[in-house]
C-alpha cells in the first residue's frame, strides 16, 4: 500500500521503535484470520509467540490514518478504551487529533439508546482490545458503524473492519501504536489544517 511512495514507507527509527517495544510479538494463539499477518512463529526465546509483519502493521496504520482524516468533523470519531493501559494513549490521541472518546467502562446504549444522556452518534469507532470493548462494537454493529481495532494474534475478527495487527496486551506496544496514529493523521493533516509536515519529526511522547 505504501510501497510506491517513499514518504508513507517506514523508515528504520520507526521499525527500531516497533522492536522496542516488543509491538511485534503477538500472542501464543492464532486465530485463522490474523495468520495473514504474522510472518513466524517465535522460538524459546519468545515463549513460542507470533511474530507480526511489521510491514504489514505499518500498512493498517497508515490505512487507519486516512480512513480517520477523511472524516471531515474530528468528534465523528470516537475511541473508546475500557483497558486501563490504553486509557491515557486514548485521551492523548483525542486530545492532539480532536476526536471524542470514551475511556473506562463503556456504557451500555451510547451507541444505540437516544434518550441517554451519554449517547453519541459517531461515524468511527476505533478500540483498543477487541476482547474488552466486546460491548462497543458489538453496539457499533447494530447502527452501522465502521471499527477500527488493535488486535493481538487471538483476536476474533467479527464485526471489526480494519484490524491493526499488533501486541495490545502491553502498555509499551500500546502506547506507541496510538503515538504512531496520531503522528500519521497530524502529517496526513498538514500544515494548513494544524497538523504536521511529512518531514518535520514529531517530539511529542
Amino acid at each position: 500500500m505504501s510501497g510506491g511512495c517513499k514518504p508513507l514507507e517506514l523508515t528504520a527509527e520507526d521499525a527500531r521503535k516497533c522492536l522496542a517495544a516488543k509491538l511485534h510479538l503477538g500472542s501464543t494463539n492464532c486465530k485463522y484470520q490474523m495468520k495473514q499477518y504474522v510472518y513466524k512463529r517465535g522460538d524459546n526465546q519468545t515463549a513460542g509467540a507470533h511474530i507480526f509483519n511489521i510491514q504489514k502493521f505499518w500498512e493498517k496504520i497508515n490505512l487507519a490514518a486516512r480512513i480517520i482524516v477523511a472524516i471531515e468533523n474530528p468528534q465523528d470519531v470516537c475511541v473508546v478504551s475500557a483497558k486501563e493501559m490504553g486509557q491515557r494513549a486514548i485521551i492523548k490521541f483525542a486530545k492532539f487529533c480532536g476526536t471524542s472518546q470514551i475511556s473506562g467502562r463503556f456504557s451500555p446504549g451510547s451507541f444505540t439508546n437516544h434518550s441517554q444522556a451519554g449517547y453519541r452518534e459517531p461515524r468511527i469507532l476505533i478500540v483498543t482490545d477487541p476482547e474488552i470493548d466486546h460491548q462497543a462494537i458489538r453496539e457499533a454493529s447494530y447502527v452501522n458503524i465502521p471499527v477500527i481495532a488493535l488486535c493481538d494474534a487471538d483476536t476474533d475478527l467479527k464485526y471489526i473492519d480494519v484490524a491493526i495487527p499488533c501486541n495490545n496486551k502491553a502498555a509499551q506496544p500500546i502506547g506507541l501504536v496510538w503515538w504512531f496514529l496520531t503522528r500519521e493523521v497530524l502529517r496526513l493533516r498538514g500544515l494548513s489544517k494544524g497538523g504536521l509536515a511529512r518531514n518535520q519529526d514529531w517530539e511529542i511522547r
